[in-house]
């Protein structure tokens, strides 16, 4: 099966039970494991070319958010470990807001907004943007076939770190290492995690 098959088979399914039960349901079965003892770190090298939309349909790049720690996940609503991981991110997200650490939510639901927005409703969630792949490019260029998937991105475009799977963001070891990140080091590409200097 191609990814967007996955994606549309995934997306049928949901939509033939109340995503919101089972999101609910899913959230209370799984227990994530911490972000930060989770996450697959490695040495900086150019974030991937992902292309996405906002609420309102323009279109978006990384680019668009140059000098600031990025955290990106992709994600959809029809995916419980997803519906699970997604409240921790948007708990974590205000704590993150003075260290100018920006989490970018996308959504690769295939009726975009219209399927997000009473998600992020049901759920309470504002503090959140709405992003949104429709069309699960974003998945071709990551080469995955799952979600959710989250990269960790410097102010200066490089990834640093990717985890395949839910975990629980909003955990004091996972806040602490962000926050290191926010903080610029000198090194050939201006910038160097604290994680990488202790290793």
């Amino acid at each position: 099966m191609t990814r967007r098959s996955i994606i549309a088979t995934a997306a049928g399914l949901a939509a033939a039970a109340s995503w919101s039960k089972f999101s609910a349901a899913q959230s209370d079965e799984l227990t994530l494991p911490d972000a930060a003892t989770s996450l697959n770190t490695f040495p900086p090298t150019a974030a991937p070319p992902l292309v996405f939309y906002n609420a309102q349909g323009k279109r978006l790049t990384l680019a668009a958010y140059a000098g600031h720690v990025l955290i990106v996940n992709l994600w959809a609503t029809w995916c419980g470990p997803c519906t699970a991981e997604l409240p921790t991110f948007a708990a974590l997200a205000p704590q993150l807001k003075p260290s100018g650490i920006l989490i970018l939510p996308i959504s690769i639901d295939q009726a975009g907004a219209s399927t997000v927005r009473p998600f992020y409703t049901a759920q309470n969630i504002h503090t959140l943007p709405i992003l949104l792949d429709p069309d699960g490019n974003d998945m071709d260029i990551l080469n995955t076939n799952g979600v959710p998937t989250t990269l960790i991105i410097t102010p200066t475009g490089k990834m640093i770190a990717r985890l395949d799977g839910a975990a629980n963001w909003n955990t004091p070891a996972t806040l602490a290492y962000l926050r290191t990140l926010a903080t610029p080091h000198p090194t050939d590409d201006g910038f160097t995690p604290a994680a990488w200097e202790a290793s």
